[in-house]
């Protein structure tokens, strides 16, 4: 079954048929999930790079090849003048924009004492300048969208409860919760929704280095449902938010963590 397919199969809450969404950090982890996801509920993606242009490439062509449409947009969320023209070749190219996700991130981590000021502005112009700027530079062809437009900011768990050695971290994920309430107050009069999802620990290659052996059976044991949860299943949650099933949750905190944090 093709995307088309499968996207004509979903009950209309549920289908993205007709909507343009744009996808930042989408080469790899959770992103790629993400816009493989929206694709296949029948959206055209924008698949956002920063650097890794042939993964990009390439998972344009897979959503391609399964019948739908991608674009590789290649911009710095942090910075203000290619996030606005990357916007425009997104607007441009696939004749508007619905949903915008910024799902772009890093991730360094440092206990207080050893922390560098510079890998923490670092932190907070990717993690969260760079969702601030995606939003500003979206907003207006999301206003026009009205009941369709979507704003679903990834923060993150660690956001949420903090975690000793990535304050730092903690602190821009933080910011995006803050974010993403005001907004959400600041454009529901016009039926633009704005949600935020906190993935708990997900497998991914960011993540992969430091749930090795003991460190990851000390983990599943603070985690209920005693597994680390998949890019696919914070994807899922992602989907759903950016449909018409979801239109009266706006200014929302999706907890996809495994009940690590409830």
């Amino acid at each position: 079954m093709t995307s088309a397919d499968h996207a004509l199969a979903l009950p209309a809450s549920l289908s993205l048929a007709g909507r343009v969404a744009l996808v930042t950090g989408a080469s790899r982890g959770i992103g790629r999930a993400i816009a493989r996801t929206l694709a296949a509920r029948g959206a055209a993606v924008a698949v956002n790079y920063s650097s890794r242009e042939d993964a990009a490439q390439e998972l344009c062509a897979e959503i391609t090849a399964g019948g739908g449409k991608a674009l590789a947009v290649g911009f710095d969320v942090s910075d203000s003048a290619a996030v606005e023209a990357g916007v425009q070749q997104v607007v441009t190219a696939l004749g508007g924009l619905h949903i915008l996700v910024n799902n772009a991130g890093v991730s360094i981590d440092a206990l207080l004492l050893r922390a560098n000021p510079d890998d923490f502005s670092r932190l907070l112009d990717v993690n969260l300048k760079g969702a601030f700027l995606c939003c500003k530079a979206a907003a207006r062809q999301l206003l026009k969208a009205k009941t369709a437009g979507r704003i679903i900011n990834l923060s993150s768990v660690v956001g949420e409860q903090g975690n000793a050695g990535q304050a730092m971290y903690a602190a821009a994920k933080a910011g995006i919760l803050g974010l993403t309430k005001s907004l959400a107050r600041e454009l529901a009069s016009r039926g633009v929704t704005v949600n935020a999802i906190t993935p708990g620990f997900i497998d991914t290659d960011m993540t992969a280095a430091a749930l090795q052996g003991e460190a990851r059976e000390a983990l599943l044991k603070q985690i209920p449902l005693a597994r680390i949860g998949s890019p696919d299943e914070v994807a899922e949650a992602v989907a759903f938010l950016a449909a018409p099933a979801a239109s009266y949750i706006t200014g929302h905190v999706l907890r996809v963590n495994g009940g690590l944090l409830i």
